[in-house]
């Protein structure tokens, strides 16, 4: 079975967050994320593309080096949600952890795409203690 194009779009969003690439590309210009609250934003935030690109360019302050192993993928249509593991190499103090060394998380992504691009996204990510 061929991968669709919809689910080759997020996983080269996913590559594009990993290599420092231009991975706001992938968003639809109305784009709406949405993180539920977890240990590093504990309010969580709901971002549109102007807010995804100042994280972007904060995220890349804080994270040196990131990847994320797809575990498990859902699609329906336009909607894909993702089981993903997410290990970021730190680029600055966080707590009690010092640069170089990692972070570990376990997230859940549910994506809906328009027009071959990202449209909405909600995140569910649970950080391994640090």
């Amino acid at each position: 079975m061929t991968e669709s194009e919809n689910l080759t779009t997020v996983r080269r969003y996913l590559r594009a967050i990993e290599t420092n690439g231009d991975a706001l590309e992938h968003f639809h210009p109305d784009v709406v994320m949405e993180e539920f609250p977890n240990r590093i934003v504990p309010n969580g935030a709901v971002r549109d593309l102007a807010a995804l690109k100042e994280a972007n360019a904060r995220g890349r302050q804080v994270i040196r080096e990131q990847r994320y192993d797809v575990r498990a993928v859902l699609e329906d249509g336009d909607r894909i949600a993702l089981e993903v593991t997410w290990t970021g190499v730190l680029a600055i103090p966080l707590a009690t952890l010092q640069p170089g060394d990692e972070m570990r998380a376990h997230f859940a992504l549910f994506i809906e795409l328009r027009d071959g691009k990202i449209y909405r996204q909600r995140n569910y990510d649970c950080y391994e203690p640090w």
